[in-house]
């Protein structure tokens, strides 16, 4: 038996029994409970599985895949079927991305622990590798291959062919490998050939297998298909690039590296110091750092590094000012987040928030419902969506608001943040609960958040603006419906009982009145916070319970403690910008559905805006999508709207965009807005812009691709690969171009083709690359994309290393880039 990730990672008796293998019942529902075999393969990074012992088997998940491990007692459907089987036997296996949870059981507690711990230690492996070495591989692909498809220690001797994730060279070997007796004859290494994507001249590939069988055994063992797939990845284009700089073709000297990096990368004047910085992390050879010269290895490590990444590396870290009020931030928001489906007939689960706040949303929506036995429920309300306890999604989201996760933004892994931040979590509460279970709301809120719940002012006096993330780090506000102002709460908080117990007395009030007369004029301006606000206290007709009104359905009133704890974040209905201006507070927020806002953007755009810098605003998904799409949110984005909730269970277009908007600034789920969307007297309208002086030309020449996947419905083919780029931003500046498709080739495609773009507004915009598959029968096919901030861009020549329609990463899946990026509208392709 080869032995695991040999001089890398500690033998582990857990994990050699892994290897043997083990049945175990996967589980999808109450109903489908299938004995499967799983056995951890050979390369210690991918888990197979088959139906009976001795099977064919298929592949399962890699390593690389897995975010984490949970035991059984942590997963909503084990739970469900403690009565059938122990929830000490069972655990869940947790993706990266949107990928559906593992349930597997155990026979014993001890084959669970034993998977639970092999499993844990293989993914803490991978997550908490040194940098230095994550680049290593991701770069250089500092591996060997053994005789018997295993990884062995990395060396020096790098295949210089861009990144892989752990066992990827490995994975090639076994799949190509098809008698498994580790080593590849010439019909092995064809059939491997259209695994990969390419369709190669069969005179040529054999020449390349003769060149790399030095035994001459006609088949290739361990260095040899090293240097095969050495062979097979070699990047002319890259070769060419490195000779127009370098005088003898060999090395690139410390001054020639410089004017690269300054006449090509735009790095200005940090080019000599940045050019030492590079040879030392990217020189394999110890020698060429002594000398300071940069090799055709070398270079290419750092063109496929993160210093080589379309994606500027500063921008990764929280690079911007988190001191500014929340209304200055764009804040990552989810729609109806207890929904892993549609929103009709689809599972509600505390998985959806898990996944969302993992994401970097840092508002969630709750609805709350009354509920059996006394306890707050959550669902989509008359509808036939699954319910969930109130408790338990509080519960869920203390445990992961501020949870650090695995490094999911960092390079090795160029997919949406996996880690949540310390910066505020916000709870959208959709309250219909009577009175008695709106005070079993008050009362999870305050016991399972603790010191988390935000209930007073930060410093229990009254502001003047809204807080910043940063002064909110690490606590969690509700937003909701409020029967008083901050002012009156800040002046009467020891009142409070004495009026809930004056609502509960009370026998007769005026029907008319509702919990929240959202609709009442309020006196006190932004302008004027001295004044008082003139409220309505209601009470119930009979008994605490319902507000009857004539005509129409009970409606609960709002519970005296429920109204405490929104502090900043008070829900008011919208009338119109003039109406908000001279009735309400900073501290008050209108929600808008989509088809509302964008009516207003095209009607009132500068007022908009102006409202957005002083006020919250939400924008939620019309009740039209009940298959939970979603709603490109750039249009909202460009009037400044903060909260833009999205419903993030549904993959494409619309969700890249937001990734892709959010991807900047460590993840954490805020990002500051452009100065002219945060200025209160902003002349500046999204529909009808001004001739700005930032406008830019930016030229984009899509050089070469490399080992793009096939289309999952099209195995049996080689893609015929083309490149779309598309624009977001204002109405003006959104456009897309697209490069010719390349026939048969998707494991080394060249187009050599220039795109121009002219932008107005370059602080707005995105950009989204998008690879398909060529189909003149119908659109073509997705293979994959990458989103980013305009802002984020780097000049010069760059990779962009492409992500799955679900957000991850698709490594080692890249596209060959040179951006340039002119001043003006005076844009020459040539």
């Amino acid at each position: 038996m080869a032995s695991l990730l040999q001089g890398r990672l500690p033998i582990n008796q857990d994990l050699l029994l892994m290897q043997k293998g083990t049945p175990m019942r996967k589980v999808r529902s109450k109903s489908w409970k299938k004995l499967r075999y799983f056995r951890l393969q050979d390369d210690g990074m991918t888990v197979w599985h088959s139906r009976q012992a001795g099977g064919s088997a298929k592949p399962s998940f890699s390593i690389s895949d897995v975010e984490t491990v949970r035991e059984g007692r942590e997963s909503e459907l084990l739970r469900s079927l403690a009565e059938e089987f122990p929830l000490e036997q069972g655990f869940t296996v947790i993706f990266h991305g949107r990928r559906s949870n593992l349930d597997l059981v155990a026979n014993s507690v001890e084959e669970a622990q034993i998977w639970m711990q092999g499993l844990q230690l293989l993914v803490d492996f991978v997550t908490s590798m040194d940098q230095q070495e994550r680049l290593d591989q991701y770069q250089q692909d500092r591996v060997r291959v053994g005789a018997e498809g295993s990884l062995k220690k990395p060396d020096a001797a790098g295949l210089g062919t861009g990144g892989r994730r752990p066992g990827w060279l490995s994975d090639w070997f076994q799949r190509g490998d098809k008698n498994q007796d580790g080593r590849m004859s010439f019909r092995e290494v064809q059939r491997l050939l259209h695994l990969m994507n390419v369709e190669m001249d069969q005179e040529y590939a054999l020449q390349l297998f003769q060149a790399a069988d030095t035994s001459q055994s006609g088949t290739l063992e361990g260095e040899e298909f090293v240097e095969f797939y050495k062979a097979l990845t070699k990047r002319t284009e890259v070769q060419e690039l490195f000779e127009n700089f370098s005088a003898d073709g060999q090395k690139l000297t410390l001054l020639e590296f410089v004017d690269f990096l300054r006449e090509e990368q735009k790095e200005g004047d940090r080019a000599s110091d940045l050019a030492l910085e590079l040879i030392d992390r990217y020189e394999p050879s110890e020698s060429g750092k002594l000398r300071h010269v940069l090799s055709m290895d070398g270079f290419l490590s750092y063109l496929c590094s993160k210093d080589g990444d379309i994606f500027n590396p500063t921008c990764l870290p929280i690079y911007q000012d988190m001191t500014q009020p929340l209304s200055h931030y764009y804040i990552n928001s989810s729609h109806n987040t207890y929904l892993v489906g549609d929103q009709l007939c689809g599972q509600s689960s505390v998985e959806g928030y898990i996944r969302a706040l993992k994401r970097g949303c840092r508002c969630v929506e709750v609805d709350i419902w009354d509920g059996p036995s006394g306890e707050p429920i959550v669902y989509h309300g008359h509808t036939l969506t699954s319910r969930i306890l109130f408790k338990d999604v509080v519960a869920t989201v203390a445990q992961y608001a501020f949870q650090v996760g695995a490094p999911g933004w960092e390079y090795c892994a160029p997919s949406p943040p996996h880690q949540t931040s310390d910066y505020p979590v916000i709870l959208s509460l959709e309250n219909h609960c009577s009175w008695e279970q709106q005070q079993v709301v008050v009362h999870h809120l305050t016991e399972i958040l603790g010191e988390l719940l935000l209930s007073t002012t930060l410093d229990g006096l009254l502001p003047t603006q809204l807080p910043s993330p940063e002064e909110l780090r690490r606590k969690i506000l509700v937003k909701g419906k409020k029967l008083r102002t901050l002012e009156e709460d800040l002046e009467e908080e020891d009142e409070e009982e004495e009026l809930e117990s004056e609502l509960e007395g009370e026998q007769e009030a005026e029907p008319e009145l509702q919990a929240q007369s959202e609709s009442e004029p309020q006196e006190l301006s932004p302008c004027s916070k001295d004044k008082k606000e003139k409220i309505m206290v209601q009470a119930p007709i009979s008994k605490p319970g319902f507000l009857l009104f004539p005509k129409q359905k009970s409606k609960p009133i709002l519970c005296p403690s429920l109204s405490a704890l929104v502090v900043y974040l008070k829900s008011v209905s919208f009338h119109s910008f003039a109406h908000s201006r001279d009735n309400y507070h900073f501290y008050e927020i209108s929600s808008f559905s989509e088809t509302k806002a964008k009516s207003l953007i095209r009607e009132a755009g500068n007022e908009f805006v102006q409202h957005n810098t002083w006020q919250l605003s939400r924008v939620y998904p019309s009740g039209l999508r009940t298959d939970s799409s979603n709603y490109n949110p750039q249009e909202l984005w460009n009037a400044g709207c903060q909260m833009v909730a999205m419903n993030v269970q549904t993959a494409g277009l619309e969700m890249d965009i937001c990734d892709g908007l959010f991807r900047q600034n460590g993840g954490c789920g805020y990002v500051l807005k452009p100065d002219f969307l945060r200025d209160a007297q902003s002349s500046f309208d999204p529909e009808r812009p001004v001739s700005p002086v930032t406008a830019q030309t930016l030229l984009i020449q899509v050089i070469s691709g490399q080992q793009l996947p096939k289309v999952k419905t099209k195995e049996g083919s080689i893609v015929d690969p083309l490149v779309r780029v598309e624009i977001f931003g204002i109405r003006p500046d959104t456009a897309r171009q697209e490069t010719s498709y390349v026939e048969n080739n998707g494991f080394n495609p060249y187009w050599g083709q220039t795109l121009c773009f002219r932008v107005l507004v370059p602080e707005l915009a995105l950009l989204r690359f998008v690879v398909r598959d060529y189909d003149w029968k119908s659109r073509h096919d997705f293979i994959g994309q990458y989103t980013l901030p305009w802002t984020c861009m780097q000049q010069g020549y760059r990779h962009i290393h492409l992500l799955s329609k679900d957000g991850t990463s698709l490594q080692p899946a890249s596209i060959f880039v040179h951006i340039c990026i002119r001043e003006g509208l005076e844009g020459d392709e040539s």
